[in-house]
């Protein structure tokens, strides 16, 4: 389960873990890995994949960011925020107190049996690692490649 940190490093091509992010996304699959995404994290990653666009210059922004996430959706499957998982992804938040897309991440994972990958330990997540880990949450610097 790809948070949006992970997916945006893709499409920053001098970013420091883009060659890990190129690995999951393009080479994970064809060795059997199954990615997910959540729904909500595609709904981040078209606004910040837009504003990166436009802030890099290109013509047409939001077409742009659209691509990329059409593209994404080819590669993983997209699952869908259930009852369940909002209200999982609820109970986190107010366990937690970290972002909501976050939670909506950790949970939509817990469904799946997937584990949840974010880019880095974030500074509001530092107070809560502990639980974070115990959640399955793993961060993109520590895995290795290929994938184990």
């Amino acid at each position: 389960m790809l948070d949006t940190g992970v997916l945006v490093e893709y499409i920053v091509r001098r970013a420091p873990l883009r060659e890990k992010v190129r690995y999951i996304l393009e080479e994970a699959p064809r060795a059997g890995a199954k990615l997910y995404i959540s729904a909500v994290t595609l709904s981040e990653v078209l606004y910040v994949a837009s504003r990166i666009y436009s802030a890099a210059g290109l013509e047409r922004p939001n077409a742009e960011a659209l691509n990329y996430v059409t593209w994404l959706r080819a590669r993983a499957e997209v699952v869908e925020a259930s009852w369940e998982v909002a209200e999982r992804a609820g109970e986190i938040k107010k366990r937690l107190r970290i972002a909501l897309p976050d939670c909506y991440v950790i949970a939509t994972a817990l469904a799946v049996r997937g584990t949840p990958i974010f880019r880095s330990l974030e500074e509001e997540m530092r107070p809560v690692e502990r639980d974070l880990r115990s959640l399955g949450v793993r961060f993109l610097s520590e895995l290795e490649m290929p994938l184990r």
